[in-house]
């Protein structure tokens, strides 16, 4: 550049010196003109380019590049697209794919909602076949814009799903909210019945929605029979594990059968595209609350669980439980039920179950009767002895092994008591105690034992007649003007 300036003014020196010395003077003005005019506009461009200010190399480096626009197949934002296929073709798409299509598909609804709320209008203006055509109009309108939402939902699941931010998802999901509440609340009764009537009329509407209670109600059908099948079989099994309790087995297989119930349900819900994610952490929140209100029930299904895994008694056992006492009829993971003999049915909570002492009249094999007798003292206690003997032997169902205990127990007030103790099978405990009872009463009859009421002997001594015992005399004290008796004047009655 400096090179161009130093020729040019060289130029134009030469050119003015000889233009001096008269040296073709006409034919070079013009040159020369042109050339002072020319330099002086590249000197001004020269100092604006100067002046002007410039970016640095380093801001052009720092400054951000142009945000690039995010692409995906074009056959996503097509309104024309299947509910089905748009879920499909969701997948493999980014969080940013999935934000930028969501605000594809809110550009749609909202076009076709501008258009709902412009025939709404017209409806609410119009009368007579006007109006009905209108409404018409908007019903259809409004089933076209509701599939459009579907798929608009559709787009914000799936970018929830795949970790949006929640805030940016919510407002998505607010703006749909708002307008079915606005539509919903400023719509007159007719419109309401025919978009009520339009929606079960619709293969994504009513009838879809028969067809889904449908599957749901012939898939729960069909689990309580797979439900059922389940726990005969695992009942079946559970029979041959050894050293298991009746009441844990019934309450392992109640388990299981609600177990394939629930998952059951889960599967077939999922498979209907219902999200069953939350209902987990509904279950959980919903757990947490039930531990605080159920206290007392949480206790019970404890002791309930410790009953059935230490097994103190089970069913069909005779037990005595805080001074109840009858048959095991049943226990679950709340209540023990207990028969007693009297037919009485006593439900106890199994945390006064498990509090208490309790007492297995029936969980051995065999028992010991324990019987008393009580003779005279003026009768033989070897006959009796004998007696007894010869009772405990005629009776059949007393075990010989081990050995029925004879003996004299007790020299009491009223008689000689002696105890009869034999053993026998514990489903046989009452029959032998009853026979022997009535058999040894006819055995001591028979050979002249008695056996004796509760007596006292009382001894009278007789006084001596010759001696008499003066009565005992009463102390009379001065009266004090009072008229009742009290302390001062006890023995007076004549009111001085």
């Amino acid at each position: 550049m400096r090179n161009f300036y130093e020729s040019t003014v060289r130029g134009l020196y030469s050119r003015a010196e000889r233009a001096s010395k008269g040296w073709l003077f006409e034919r070079d003005l013009g040159t020369i003109m042109a050339r002072w005019v020319f330099l002086w506009l590249l000197f001004l461009g020269s100092f604006a380019l100067c002046i002007s200010p410039q970016p640095s190399f380093a801001q052009d480096a720092a400054a951000p590049p142009a945000e690039a626009e995010v692409l995906f197949p074009s056959q996503l934002t097509d309104p024309q697209v299947t509910l089905e296929d748009l879920e499909l073709l969701t997948v493999p798409l980014t969080v940013d794919q999935l934000k930028a299509l969501a605000g594809k598909w809110l550009d749609i609804v909202q076009s076709k909602t501008e258009e709902v709320v412009d025939t709404q209008i017209a409806v609410s203006k119009a009368s007579g076949a006007t109006a009905d055509a209108q409404r018409e109009k908007l019903t259809k309108l409004y089933a076209e814009r509701n599939e459009l939402f579907d798929r608009y939902a559709s787009v914000v699941n799936a970018w929830e799903k795949k970790g949006g931010d929640t805030k940016e998802i919510k407002v998505y999901r607010d703006y749909q909210d708002a307008i079915f509440l606005e539509e919903t609340r400023k719509a007159d009764a007719q419109t309401l019945m025919s978009w009520a009537m339009d929606w079960l009329s619709s293969e994504d509407g009513g009838i879809a929605l028969a067809k889904n209670v449908g599957i749901v109600l012939v898939s729960f059908l069909a689990l309580l029979f797979v439900a059922r099948m389940v726990r005969k079989i695992v009942r079946r099994w559970i029979g041959h594990v050894p050293n298991i309790s009746d009441l844990l087995q019934a309450f392992i297989v109640g388990i299981v059968y609600w177990i394939v119930l629930a998952v059951g349900l889960m599967l077939v819900l999922s498979g209907l595209g219902v999200d069953v994610t939350p209902l987990f952490a509904l279950f959980g929140g919903a757990s947490i609350i039930a531990a605080f209100a159920m206290q007392d029930s949480l206790s019970n299904l404890a002791a309930g669980l410790m009953i059935m895994i230490y097994r103190p008694f089970d069913v069909g056992d005779y037990v005595d439980v805080g001074g109840v006492a009858g048959t095991v009829k049943s226990t679950n993971i709340v209540a023990t039920t207990v028969t007693t003999p009297d037919n009485q049915v006593i439900v106890i909570p199994n945390k006064n179950v498990w509090g208490n002492v309790i007492t297995n009249v029936t969980a051995s094999d065999t028992r010991r009767v324990d019987l008393v007798f009580g003779i005279s003292y003026d009768d033989s206690i070897p006959e009796a002895l004998k007696v007894l003997e010869q009772a405990v032997e005629a009776h059949p169902l007393v075990l010989k092994d081990p050995a029925p205990v004879i003996r004299v127990n007790e020299l009491a007030d009223s008689s000689v008591n002696l105890i009869c103790r034999p053993w026998v099978k514990t489903s046989d405990y009452w029959t032998v105690y009853w026979d022997l009872m009535r058999y040894v009463k006819e055995l001591f009859d028979s050979v002249g034992i008695s056996i004796p009421y509760p007596q006292q002997d009382v001894h009278f001594i007789p006084a001596d007649p010759t001696k008499v015992t003066p009565p005992p005399a009463i102390k009379k004290a001065p009266s004090s003007g009072k008229t009742s008796i009290s302390k001062g004047d006890e023995g007076r009655d004549d009111g001085k």
